[in-house]
């Protein structure tokens, strides 16, 4: 794969306002955004319902309990030969996320499409956190909740992305190591970090052209 354009993959804490950077990076680059209409096109090339893919999406579900040891996805064990198992799922939804890195510049968001595009020579990962006080304060805005609420759907939500990364890349969620850029998006807020990303994004494909 030699794309001569960007691919830009956001990951976030839940409340670091994560997605609303990577709309602005998608804005200020003119690329497609590509969050859950990736569940459309996975559903679309598999023939399931998009409701299987919603119900799985970025969080392991009922199946979990069957598996206490897990590789890093690699398509070939006999697990996948179940069409409706979690795994089999997951590797549709890794398909949705090839063909639309295939088609042009692209800003996606979680769903470890870094993992899935970590041979791409212009992808560019970045994980999004921001300070505790700002992320209970934009959940319960966003809930309509109580502060303490707002710290068990934080915590629950972190939890359940970083399950569904590891166990599906063998990587950690939210550690430096994992990504090339980490940021907290208190420091600057929404826009500003997004014109840093695209400013990196495009230092990075002028070096590579």
């Amino acid at each position: 794969m030699d794309n001569a354009y960007p691919i830009i993959v956001v990951g976030r804490q839940l409340g670091s306002d994560g997605r609303l950077v990577a709309q602005e990076i998608a804005r200020l680059m003119n690329a497609r955004f590509c969050d859950r209409e990736l569940l459309d096109m996975a559903a679309q090339q598999s023939g399931f319902s998009k409701h299987l893919f919603e119900k799985h999406d970025e969080h392991r579900g009922l199946l979990r309990a069957l598996f206490h040891f897990h590789n890093p996805m690699q398509g070939d064990s006999q697990i996948y030969q179940n069409k409706m198992s979690e795994e089999n799922l997951y590797l549709f939804q890794c398909e949705a996320i090839r063909t639309a890195a295939a088609e042009g510049p692209c800003v996606f968001v979680g769903r470890s499409a870094d993992y899935v595009l970590r041979d791409h020579p212009r992808m560019l990962s970045v994980f999004i956190t921001a300070d505790r006080a700002d992320r209970i304060a934009r959940v319960v805005e966003r809930h309509g909740c109580s502060e303490a609420e707002a710290e068990k759907i934080i915590d629950r939500g972190d939890n359940e992305r970083t399950s569904y990364y590891n166990y599906y890349t063998g990587q950690r969620w939210g550690h430096a190591d994992t990504y090339h850029l980490c940021i907290n998006s208190s420091l600057m807020g929404i826009e500003a970090t997004a014109q840093m990303i695209v400013e990196m994004a495009r230092r990075e494909l002028r070096t590579k052209n």
